[in-house]
């Protein structure tokens, strides 16, 4: 099996242990997990970048550009959904995870639901 590059919009400082961001585009910082057999292999930090009004493309383009084929998000509007389906990064809901670590192992287990458009909000929040 390929390696997962699993990005998780974190509360600052990132990493395993912080809280989920609640919208993916307004984020300050991802938590970036590598994964394969169901085991992380790695765990960074990667930058957002600006996020302006109808800008909801750009973090979409930043996290597909740095390799992530999985987004874990609480929340996001239906364009950057779309944008993530558009360049191949699935995207799942992790809304009710206390951290970004349970929500890795949630994903890994198979356990969160593929982010749709019922869980979509109107952005800018």
């Amino acid at each position: 099996m390929d390696v997962l590059v699993i990005a998780i919009p974190s509360e600052h400082p990132g990493g395993l242990d912080a809280a989920l961001g609640q919208h993916f585009g307004h984020c300050d910082i991802y938590t970036i997990v590598e994964a394969r057999d169901g085991k992380i292999l790695a765990v960074r930090t990667l930058p957002n970048v600006p996020h302006q009004q109808g800008g909801c493309m750009a973090p979409v383009n930043h996290l597909a550009g740095n390799g992530v084929n999985v987004l874990i998000a609480g929340g996001m509007g239906l364009r950057p959904l779309m944008g993530f389906q558009q360049v191949g990064v699935q995207v799942f809901h992790g809304s009710g995870a206390p951290s970004v670590g349970h929500a890795v192992q949630a994903f890994l287990m198979g356990s969160l639901p593929a982010f749709s458009t019922e869980f979509t909000c109107g952005g800018g929040k």
